[in-house]
């Protein structure tokens, strides 16, 4: 349900990309209560975009995270979040070097964007912000269909979601 886009100027390798998109994917499903399959992550090259801050024309990596908001959701468990995304990034990625002026590998910013009011995924609308439970519970005979016509993804939520307690 949330869309991870990490537009970087830092070559990224294959493992790399696993790394992060595995790591955004725990992340954010274990603060809430989002299942794995419906976290998206994007990687976007973004070394040959123009790209200024403070009008000056830099080469610096970002992050930004569509999210669903609501009363469930507290700014200090967005603070913690970004907290732990630069945390996976330096750990993956790595963090500047000295003398490179912040032009290295660091991530310059993490933009959490709170703005997502609907939207369709994988055959099914998305729920409010704290309203998965409910929304699992509502389709879940549909998800369980679809696993038995062996969707491998389904497959994988139904076991997520019964190992984790979700329902």
């Amino acid at each position: 349900m949330p869309l991870y886009e990490i537009r970087h100027t830092t070559p990224l390798s294959p493992s790399q990309h696993d790394a992060l998109a595995q790591g955004l994917t725990t992340l954010h499903s274990t603060r809430f209560t989002t299942p794995k399959l419906f976290v998206n992550v994007l990687f976007t090259p973004f070394a040959n975009v123009p790209y200024y801050a403070g009008g000056d024309a830099k080469q610096s990596n970002h992050i930004i995270a569509n999210v669903r908001t609501g009363p469930s959701r507290s700014q200090e468990d967005w603070d913690a979040l970004s907290r732990d995304v630069v945390k996976l990034w330096e750990d993956v990625v790595g963090r500047a070097e000295p003398g490179e002026g912040g032009a290295g590998k660091e991530l310059h910013s993490l933009f959490i964007l709170g703005g997502m009011v609907g939207g369709y995924e994988a055959g099914f609308l998305i729920p409010a912000a704290g309203g998965d439970q409910k929304w699992l519970e509502e389709n879940w005979t549909a998800f369980e269909e679809k696993a038995k016509r062996g969707d491998r993804d389904f497959e994988k939520l139904i076991q997520e979601v019964k190992e984790r307690g979700l329902l």
